[in-house]
């Protein structure tokens, strides 16, 4: 069996490979410290827009010679080996092999094998192991091993920009450049308004989707693309639970790198088997057509507004029999047809028309409960710590929920949050000082920590510095929907995609870090590694031994 490049505890060790012929050096591993990344990404990006483009135009001999040269690119390579090395969240999980690639002599040596030694590879099973969902219920994920991570990342790039251009318009969930805010702004745009055209919806979703997708259709509907035989493989590799091996028969691994966009090419063609019709020209194109239902999916999560309760019943009966033969069905606990004035929930966020004839859309009350709990055990689990870890732990997660729902209407959430923030502070705060008086706990605990903010009710730390924030500071902004059919591999679209990204501030870094970021172009200025960036762990923070106004990178 070939080895495969990989560590276990920082030490390289094996790795794995993808097609036949090369595109670049092959004079052994490169310096991954010295690659010049702006080039490598360019270099994919180009490539990605040529294949969206002959695909867009009906081109598909183009279309797989290109892919074919997408396969075999040192670039798409080296910028695969990043993205499961470096940049994804679950990078150091090791697969059934135990092999992580975390030093970049590791990294280097999978890229040389990824690239150089992809013939004798066999795809190993994934490792089965579960994630908490609402109810107490758990999600099977299927995590494979850092080679045939790597492997996935390259065949997604060959194979994400030829569906780009073919996927439908109301598909938001695991696309490049949309996101569940876009399916609610979508939602949202079909049902405001005193008299909306649609007010009855099918609130559906599938059952089990990612474990029951049929193999042969899902290979079929990916025609001749040149990596089908890998895919298939993957498909058929099996799963590893508590040491015992189960073969696959069904269904794509929750967890794996290909797998969202091979559930997209799956439930393609949803929206017109429901019947959903558009215009194609003139100052109406892109929008539905009167007395058609409009149809929002986010993976495997999708809402069918309709003009009329049967019309609902006939989009989910038609539904119904379209999903048998791709091995999908309905989970009925979770499908149901509702009217706006009733209300619905959909991606943590609760929609409904209100006396006022006015569509809301706020956290559920699901999500404001869960974040509670969350915040509650943290604090727990934080007893006996000082106040420098609360705010340590606390801080990213009231910052990423904050964000989540910031383009909704979740100020009175937000405050009520802020509050029960408030409380397990102050329980935190005396049980660690149960002999000082509550006056001294205030003192102690509690001021003017943000100079931007007249409140001096934050929780902070007076040695460091350092403060709680709040939900209620992330200010409300309503998202902005993206374009019909919009596209980042578009190179149509290059200039229409830089605009988005300038207005899009991130959320998670305050306003003058904002600006720094803008002003250095997203890179410290001592070594160019960009800022948000998850190598090295490198954070935010203003150096100010390196002058006024300079945003670096350091070490946590």
């Amino acid at each position: 069996m070939d080895t495969v490049a990989g560590t276990t505890g920082g030490t390289a060790q094996a790795a794995p490979p993808v097609v036949g012929a090369v595109n670049g050096p092959e004079d052994g591993p490169c310096d991954w410290l010295s690659i010049d990344w702006r080039s490598v990404e360019d270099d994919v990006r180009r490539l990605r827009q040529r294949i969206f483009t002959a695909s867009q135009a009906g081109d598909l001999k183009r279309v797989r010679n290109l892919q074919k040269l997408m396969l075999r690119s040192r670039a798409n390579t080296l910028l695969s080996v990043r993205r499961v090395a470096e940049v994804n969240t679950g990078r150091k999980t090791a697969g059934i092999d135990g092999n992580t690639a975390l030093l970049p002599q590791a990294k280097a040596e999978l890229a040389d094998w990824v690239q150089h030694r992809a013939e004798s590879w066999k795809p190993k099973p994934v490792k089965r192991v579960y994630i908490p969902k609402a109810g107490g219920r758990q999600r099977p994920l299927g995590i494979p091993v850092i080679a045939d991570r790597a492997l996935q990342a390259v065949v997604l790039a060959a194979l994400e920009p030829e569906w780009e251009a073919r996927f439908e318009p109301r598909s938001y969930g695991f696309r490049p450049g949309r996101g569940c805010h876009d399916a609610i702004e979508s939602i949202y745009l079909t049902g405001k308004g005193p008299n909306p055209k649609r007010p009855w919806v099918l609130d559906a979703d599938l059952a089990a989707a990612f474990d029951r997708i049929d193999h042969e259709h899902l290979l079929a509907s990916l025609g001749r693309f040149p990596a089908r035989g890998l895919i298939a493989q993957w498909l058929k590799a099996g799963v590893v639970e508590d040491g015992w091996f189960t073969p696959t028969e069904e269904g794509t691994p929750q967890g794996g790198v290909v797998s969202p966009v091979l559930m997209n090419v799956a439930l393609h063609g949803m929206e017109q088997a429901a019947g959903v019709r558009y215009h194609e020209t003139g100052v109406n194109a892109g929008s539905a057509m009167r007395g058609s239902p409009v149809l929002v999916r986010y993976a495997d999560d999708l809402v069918a507004m309709c003009g009329s309760r049967e019309q609902a019943e006939q989009v989910k009966a038609r539904l119904a029999g379209w999903l048998a033969p791709r091995g999908l069905a309905f989970n009925e606990d979770k499908t149901q047809i509702v009217h706006l004035d009733d209300g619905f929930e959909f991606l943590g966020f609760h929609v409904r028309r209100h006396r006022n004839r006015k569509l809301l859309i706020k956290p559920s009350k699901a999500a404001g409960k869960r974040i509670r709990e969350r915040l509650a055990a943290e604090m727990r689990a934080l007893r006996g710590s000082n106040a420098e870890a609360v705010i340590a732990r606390l801080n990213p997660i009231i910052r990423g929920w904050s964000a989540y729902y910031r383009g909704v209407v979740s100020t009175a959430t937000f405050a009520a949050l802020d509050h029960h923030v408030w409380k397990l502070a102050y329980k935190w705060a005396k049980y660690a000082h149960a002999n000082k008086s509550r006056d001294w706990i205030v003192h102690q605990y509690f001021g003017a920590f943000n100079p931007h903010r007249r409140d001096r009710w934050v929780f902070g730390n007076r040695d460091s510095g350092a403060y709680l924030r709040k939900f209620a500071w992330t200010k409300i902004v309503r998202h902005q929907l993206v374009k019909i059919g919009a596209s980042p591999d578009d190179p149509a679209l290059a200039e229409y995609w830089a605009r988005r990204r300038r207005k899009t501030v991130i959320p998670l870094v305050d306003k003058t870090d904002w600006h720094l970021l803008v002003n250095q172009n997203g890179a410290c200025p001592v070594c160019g590694a960009l800022l948000l960036h998850a190598h090295c762990r490198r954070r935010l923070t203003a150096d100010t031994g390196g002058g006024p106004g300079l945003l670096r990178a350091r070490e946590p």
